[in-house]
């Protein structure tokens, strides 16, 4: 294997220019602001994590985390998201406090799969977690937030589909009881939005027609509240109708947000489906066919952790955000530039000083740069926003 050149990464990683910086920053400030006012605290946790705690417990499967050892052996994880660290947090040093907890986050995770998939295996995350309310009232906080989160982040054009995982439960133990395999089977087909794949999955099960039609009709479920109704109509499950009347709860709370507009129900839209336990929905951006946020229902989580809790929450996938919305616009702030001769340093050192606290941006030069060894420096107008000289080149004033 060849040494890499000094000028080489790792592949999946990526550098960021200060533009892009500057893009990502007022994104994740806009985005904290926001949920702040809706009452969440943010927190900040370590990058790196033991395996055998936060490492199983997440969301994300055990091929796509990156794995290290310590010193002593025990082997760790580079977070690849932020709720089981937070989870993790809830029920140990935030065990005392009052319940529900409303927590914000921005942080960098890592995923080893982004890297196969020719995509990044390190972005970052924006989001919350509401922990200790299991009511449709909570679930439909988290959306109506991730909606004011979205436009926070310049996002002017989306909808959020939302689905829920108990509806699709009580259908397939409905129409084929105990068969886990097939039952995983289908809803890898959802969850990848392989519908060919989930209808020839359905043929090879030899269904009665009725059941067939039952597991079919699943891909028209998506609409308006209409679909509540459809729904109801499909299945007499008792998990299914009280995943459905949760779910219509859900979206009349967001009605008296006035943010339904942008909420469409897709019980197509399962989520990671052994990770969340009810509700959960996925954003989509006009400019772009994959999802700019997503999340849901997860009450088993923080059970691993010895504290039983129900939680909600959600994720922007800032990094999306960034490279394929262009809602963010930056207007970079041109500095003063200040260039002076040996004798008047002092001076315009002082002047540097003093416009600096008046929230100026000041660059600095001596004179005599303009004509070094590693070539002429110069200063445009559309670079700074004004030039003050102390002093010549020759040291006149």
């Amino acid at each position: 294997m060849s040494k890499p050149k000094g000028f080489e990464k790792p592949t999946g990683f990526r550098d960021y220019t200060p533009h892009v910086v500057s893009k990502l920053r007022k994104i994740e400030r806009n985005v904290l602001e926001c949920m702040e006012r809706w009452g969440y605290r943010q927190i900040i946790t370590p990058t790196i994590e033991y395996y055998d705690t936060v490492g199983v417990a997440s969301s994300t499967s055990d091929r796509k985390l990156f794995k290290l050892l310590n010193s002593r052996g025990t082997t760790l994880v580079l977070r690849s998201d932020l709720t089981a660290p937070i989870a993790r947090v809830v029920s140990s040093m935030l065990k005392d406090e009052a319940l529900p907890l409303r927590l914000s986050y921005h942080a960098n995770v890592f995923r080893s799969i982004e890297e196969e998939a020719g995509r990044e295996a390190e972005f970052f995350q924006t989001g919350v977690e509401l922990v200790g309310d299991d009511s449709p009232e909570a679930d439909a906080e988290v959306v109506a937030l991730a909606i004011a989160s979205l436009q926070a982040a310049g996002v002017s054009s989306f909808k959020i589909a939302m689905g829920h995982m108990g509806f699709l439960n009580g259908l397939l133990e409905e129409v084929i009881p105990g068969q886990t395999a097939e039952q995983e089977q289908l809803k890898e087909g959802l969850l990848g939005r392989d519908y060919v794949g989930y209808r020839q999955s359905i043929e090879a099960l030899n269904l009665e027609p009725k059941q067939k039609q039952q597991l079919e009709a699943i891909l028209r479920l998506r609409g308006g509240k209409e679909i509540c109704t459809h729904a109801s109509e499909l299945s007499s499950s008792a998990e299914a109708a009280q995943s459905i009347a949760h779910l219509c709860a859900v979206f009349e709370v967001l009605e008296a947000y006035g943010v339904s507009e942008h909420v469409l129900i897709d019980l197509t839209m399962i989520g990671d489906f052994s990770y969340y336990t009810g509700m959960t929905f996925e954003g989509y951006a006009a400019e772009l066919g994959s999802p700019v946020c997503s999340g849901g229902r997860y009450d088993n989580l923080l059970q691993q952790f010895g504290r039983a809790l129900p939680a909600t929450g959600f994720a922007l996938k800032t990094n999306r955000i960034i490279d394929g919305v262009h809602g963010v616009t930056i207007e970079e702030t041109k500095p003063v530039r200040i260039e002076y001769s040996p004798d008047r340093r002092a001076e315009a050192l002082t002047e540097a000083a003093r416009l600096r606290s008046l929230g100026q941006n000041v660059v600095t030069s001596l004179l005599e740069k303009a004509e070094s060894k590693h070539g002429t420096y110069e200063t445009t107008a559309d670079q700074v926003e004004q030039v003050i000289i102390y002093g010549s080149k020759k040291g006149g004033n």
